[in-house]
C-alpha cells in the first residue's frame, strides 16, 4: 500500500525482528524522543504507534501480510489471526457422515431429513434449495463480537471517548459507537454494547459487542491495576548516603521522594493516592517506584581516590 508508514524502519529494527529486541528499540527511542525530554511530539507519535502495532502479534501479522492493522481495510472474510469473528466451515464440518452431496440432495428431494431425521437444510436458514424438506424454524440468538481497542496510557489514566468503527459479522454496514474509557480503566477490561454483536436467526435477538481495552506501554509508567509502576536511577554514593530525588507523577505533576541512607538496588518506595483512579470503589492507587542503582564506568582521579579511601577504611 503506498504512502503507509514503514513500522520496521521507524523503530529501526528488521522485519525477523524478536518481540524482544522490538520492545528494546522501543524503549531506546521513546526515552530518547519523549516531549519531556526536549523530543519530538510527531516523530514519538509514529514510534508508539509502531510499537502499538508489532507489538501485538495479531496486529503484526495483518500490518506484514496486507500493510495495514487495521481490520476494517483487511480483505472481507478473512480468518486468519486478528479477523473479528468469523470461522471456516466445511462440507464435511455441516454434512460428516451423512453421504455424499448427490445423496444428500437426493433425500431431500424424497422428501426425507438429509441425515434419516427431521434435521435438514431448513435448519441452516431457510428455503435456498427451492423449498424443499423445510423444518419449523426457532428463534436463535446471535453470538456476541468481541473487540480490541488500543489507549494509551494518559488516556486510560485520565479516560475518554473514542469513535470506534467496527466490522460486525452479518451485518451489512460498519457499526460506528462512541466508546467512554473511564478514568482509571485497566488492560483488560470490557465494555458491553448490548444487541451490537451479530444478529440473530428466526427473529432471534442479536448477540452483543464487546470492546476490551489494551493499554499501550509508556516509556516511563506501567499500569497494575490502580496501581502505578516506574523506577529511577541513583549512585552508589547517593543510596549509601541517603538522598532526595523529584520524580515526574503520572498525573503530570512532580513529587519529591527520599531515598533512605543504605537504600539497596531494586527497593520499592510508595506515594500514596499518586496511581491510577479506581475504577470500581474510591480514591486512587499508589505510585510505586523501584530504584535502581547505577555504578560509574569511569572515575577521575578524585573519584578513585575517594573509593580507595573508602575500601582502606573498611578493612
Amino acid at each position: 500500500m503506498a504512502n503507509k508508514p514503514d513500522y520496521y524502519k521507524t523503530l529501526g529494527v528488521s522485519k525477523n525482528a524478536t518481540a524482544e529486541e522490538i520492545k528494546k528499540a522501543y524503549r531506546k527511542m521513546a526515552r530518547e524522543n519523549h516531549p519531556d525530554a526536549g523530543g519530538d511530539e510527531e516523530k514519538f507519535k509514529d514510534i508508539n504507534e509502531a510499537y502499538e502495532v508489532l507489538s501485538d502479534e495479531k496486529k503484526r501479522q495483518l500490518y506484514d501480510r496486507y500493510g495495514t492493522a487495521d481490520q476494517n481495510r483487511v480483505p472481507y472474510g478473512w480468518d486468519g489471526p486478528g479477523a473479528s469473528g468469523g470461522t471456516t466451515v466445511t462440507f464435511e464440518d455441516l454434512f460428516g457422515g451423512a453421504g455424499s452431496w448427490s445423496e444428500i440432495l437426493e433425500r431431500l428431494r424424497n422428501g426425507e431429513g438429509a441425515f434419516g431425521t427431521s434435521w435438514d437444510f431448513g435448519d441452516l436458514g431457510g428455503s435456498g434449495f427451492g423449498g424443499f424438506g423445510q423444518q419449523a424454524q426457532y428463534p436463535q440468538k446471535g453470538q456476541d463480537t468481541t473487540v480490541e481497542m488500543t489507549v494509551t496510557f494518559d488516556e486510560a489514566f485520565k479516560g475518554t471517548t473514542k469513535r470506534v468503527t467496527v466490522r460486525v459479522p452479518g451485518r451489512p454496514d460498519k457499526t460506528t459507537l462512541d466508546v467512554k474509557v473511564p478514568a482509571g480503566a485497566v488492560d483488560g477490561g470490557r465494555m458491553r454494547f448490548k444487541g451490537q454483536g451479530v444478529p440473530g436467526r428466526n427473529g432471534g435477538a442479536a448477540g452483543d459487542l464487546l470492546i476490551t481495552t489494551k493499554i499501550a506501554e509508556h516509556p516511563l509508567f506501567s499500569r497494575k491495576g490502580a496501581d502505578v509502576l516506574t523506577s529511577i536511577s541513583v549512585n552508589f554514593a547517593e543510596a549509601a548516603l541517603g538522598t532526595s530525588v523529584v520524580v515526574p507523577a503520572p498525573d503530570g505533576s512532580k513529587v519529591r521522594v527520599k531515598v533512605p541512607a543504605g537504600t539497596q538496588a531494586g527497593t520499592v518506595l510508595f506515594v500514596k493516592g499518586k496511581g491510577a483512579p479506581r475504577v470500581k470503589g474510591s480514591g486512587n492507587g499508589d505510585l510505586k517506584i523501584t530504584i535502581d542503582v547505577t555504578v560509574p564506568t569511569n572515575l577521575n582521579e578524585g573519584q578513585r581516590k575517594a573509593l580507595e579511601d573508602f575500601v582502606a577504611a573498611s578493612a
